[in-house]
């Protein structure tokens, strides 16, 4: 998916993060920090058994959302937006204000994808990289969402 500014209002808190100069990231990419303390988007992430498996993941290393790009063979930091409110695209559904939104899967269910969301199957913390800022009912195909970055916030999240 191309570069598309998410963001929508509230304070961003950016962190500055480190990118690997074979990894690309758009502006807009949900992103994760890796082993080797660089950040990548939501698709580079090893799919696990399910997609609660990989949202627990991927929420224990969420850094935040990609406010800059970085092309295959670039060597700079980007700025990642821990907090504030992205509008990402889903698939049709409703939302309530308050529900815990996740990175969704692509349609094989081998990948995450980088820029949409879906809500959570559950209402644990764990799976999830924010919370539904603004109702969706009638369905609609995006939901604004207020991120929460877990590795400069508030850390992995137990079990419930």
């Amino acid at each position: 998916m191309s570069s598309t500014m998410r963001w929508r209002y509230g304070e961003t808190n950016p962190i500055v993060m480190n990118v690997a100069s074979s990894t690309v990231i758009e502006i807009g990419d949900l992103v994760y920090v890796d082993a080797a303390s660089t950040v990548k988007p939501a698709g580079a992430m090893t799919y696990g058994a399910s997609l609660a498996a990989t949202q627990e993941t991927f929420h224990d290393a969420f850094a935040g959302v990609a406010m800059q790009q970085s092309r295959a063979g670039d060597a700079h930091d980007i700025r990642v937006a821990t907090t504030g409110v992205f509008e990402f695209a889903c698939a049709s559904a409703t939302f309530e204000v308050g529900a815990r939104i996740g990175a969704d899967k692509n349609a094989g269910g081998t990948a995450l994808l980088n820029q949409q969301v879906i809500a959570t199957a559950t209402a644990n913390p764990e799976l999830s990289i924010g919370y539904c800022a603004k109702r969706v009912n009638p369905a609609g195909t995006s939901v604004l969402v207020d991120v929460v970055g877990t590795i400069s916030h508030a850390g992995p999240q137990a079990v419930l």
